[in-house]
């Protein structure tokens, strides 16, 4: 059987690049025809099987997925980026260089993940304040995940939450107010428990 990906038009990827079979890249958004929206992929790029790219999204170099990953429309990512298995990136997200996505991740609309962030599996970003009230899509407000900061397994982070820079989200939390920089919390609703120079490896 002879299986492979599918590019659409305006879509550059660099020829260094490994697509595998099944995988959708610059796929049109509602709303626009095939090649309206560029679509860039820097070098060395390796997207694996069942991936869907949409269209106008402009990604740097290294970057790779899991299976079955689906990046949306008109995000901006650095490189060195990595986005795992089942993985849903919505439209509008500024993705900064070095940044990790574990497997089964959530990143809604207009987040913001800076340089180094880490999100461990199964974390939920969200971004409507009240969901189904009027006019929730004039206000959505994703979270930002400042440089290195990183975020534990089956966590949760409310709408435009700030995470400081080198704070450590904990396994499981949810998080409802802003985390200053190089704070440890935990729990629902998440508390700070400590300073990352306090923890021992």
């Amino acid at each position: 059987m002879n299986v492979s990906y599918r590019l659409f038009r305006g879509v550059k990827l660099d020829p260094d690049s490994t697509v595998e079979d099944f995988c959708l890249i610059g796929v049109p958004p509602r709303g626009q025809r095939e090649g309206d929206l560029e679509t860039t992929i820097g070098p060395c790029a390796y997207i694996r099987s069942h991936t869907v790219i949409y269209a106008g999204n402009r990604i740097g170099r290294n970057f790779q997925t899991g299976n079955k990953a689906n990046i949306r429309e008109l995000n901006e990512i650095g490189d060195d980026v990595s986005i795992g298995t089942l993985s849903v990136i919505e439209h509008h997200v500024r993705i900064g260089n070095r940044v990790r996505i574990h497997s089964q991740v959530f990143v809604p609309e207009y987040s913001v993940l800076e340089e180094g962030a880490w999100l461990g599996p199964n974390v939920v970003l969200t971004n409507a304040k009240y969901p189904l009230f009027p006019g929730v899509k004039e206000n959505l407000r994703g979270p930002v995940i400042k440089r290195n900061a990183k975020i534990g397994a089956n966590s949760t982070i409310l709408p435009g939450i700030v995470i400081g820079e080198n704070a450590l989200v904990g396994a499981g939390a949810v998080v409802t107010q802003d985390v200053p920089d190089g704070a440890v919390v935990m729990g629902n609703p998440a508390r700070i428990v400590k300073h990352v120079s306090e923890l021992s490896y």
